[in-house]
Formats: structure tokens, C-alpha cells, sequence
């Protein structure tokens, strides 16, 4: 049995989360940067792929079993953009205000009821690094793109995805509600139900 994995990212507020999750089980999770890892190179063309390549690295990098997650928001308008180059699609070095301003120039002339999008979230739990069965888990969250930002809570694209369902922007939920809807949300559940089966084969 296991009692350690490692967080392919040092994003501390994953790290935080995924110590929840994993406490009930007397699991540690460490981020990579503990083990003075670097983030691997995320060349993969879709989020499968680049959640797949990072937990890959951490573990070979490591020899710990190892966690990762990719998400990112599709615009159905812009054929899926920004997709996987979510966190850098103003370029590299740049910001959520960037490229949240870059997302809404792009939309400028596409009506409301043309800007449906979602966030994805996948997340990837390899056993070792050359595990050829790892288990593969997904979110997705519905929803439309505004044309000026709303709320002051979450990162990222949140005060531009607006939800119908519960008529307001990401950025206006508690962190318990973003938990409940979100596509990350959805995501952790997903692997909770799914995780107890690998954890004894690892």
C-alpha cells in the first residue's frame, strides 16, 4: 500500500486539495517542487495527453506514484481556442487579466448567443512511470462567455464564464459551490469513486 504521491504541479492551492481528498486514506501528497522537479514540457495536443505527459514525468522523476491535472476553457466560437494554451494564450509570461482581455477581443464581434463554451479538467494517476493503464478521469462545466468580467473570486477565466444554470459568473460562487459545479469538481469526484482499485495494485 501506498502512502505518498506526487503532485505534478507546485500550485499550492491543488496541493492543498488533493491532500483532502487523500487524508481519509493516510496519503501524502507532495508537490514535485519538493523533489526539485521541473514541469515537464506539456507538447501533447489535447488535455488527455498533457495530464498524461506531466504525471509521466513526475513519477519518473520521483519513483512515486503521481498525480496530475490538465484543464483549460473551450470557446465553441474560436473552434475550441484557447483549449489547452488556456494559461498562456496571451503568451508566455502573461496573466489572467491578459489573456482574459485577449479572449474578449477575440469575441468582440460574436453575439450572445454564439459564445457557449466549457471548461475541461482531466486528471491522470499513473502508478510508475511506465503504468499502461492509468487511471484517466474528467470534468467538463457548461457554460457562455460574457462580455465584461463578474466577480472577484476564482482565477483564470472565471469572472468571464457565466452559468445559466445558476445564473451568474464563476467568479461570483463560494469555493464550496465552484466545488460542487465545476468541471474540477466534477473531476475529483469522479476519481474518488475511482481511485481505491489502483491504490492497491500500486
Amino acid at each position: 500500500m501506498i502512502n505518498k504521491i506526487v503532485l505534478a504541479s507546485g500550485n499550492r492551492g491543488k496541493l492543498k486539495e488533493f491532500n483532502e481528498i487523500f487524508a481519509p486514506l493516510q496519503i501524502d501528497v507532495m508537490p514535485q517542487s519538493d523533489f526539485a522537479v521541473q514541469d515537464a514540457d506539456e507538447t501533447g495536443l489535447s488535455f488527455v495527453e498533457n495530464a498524461i505527459i506531466k504525471a509521466r514525468h513526475a513519477a519518473r522523476a520521483t519513483g512515486l506514484p503521481a498525480l496530475s491535472d490538465d484543464s483549460g476553457l473551450e470557446v465553441d466560437a474560436l473552434n475550441g481556442a484557447p483549449g489547452i494554451y488556456s494559461a498562456r494564450y496571451a503568451g508566455a509570461g502573461c496573466g489572467d487579466d491578459e489573456n482574459n482581455r485577449k479572449l474578449l477581443q477575440a469575441l468582440e464581434q460574436v453575439p450572445a448567443e454564439q459564445r457557449s463554451a466549457r471548461f475541461q479538467c482531466v486528471l491522470v494517476f499513473m502508478r510508475h512511470a511506465e503504468d499502461p493503464t492509468p487511471l484517466i478521469c474528467q470534468g467538463s462545466w457548461e457554460g457562455v462567455i460574457l462580455d465584461t468580467p463578474r466577480g472577484h473570486n476564482g482565477f483564470g477565466y472565471d469572472p468571464l464564464f457565466f452559468v445559466p444554470e445558476l445564473n451568474c459568473a464563476s467568479a461570483e460562487l463560494s469555493s464550496e459551490q465552484k466545488q460542487k459545479y465545476s468541471h474540477r469538481g466534477k473531476a475529483v469526484r469522479q476519481f474518488i469513486e475511482q481511485i481505491g482499485p489502483w491504490l492497491k495494485h500500486a
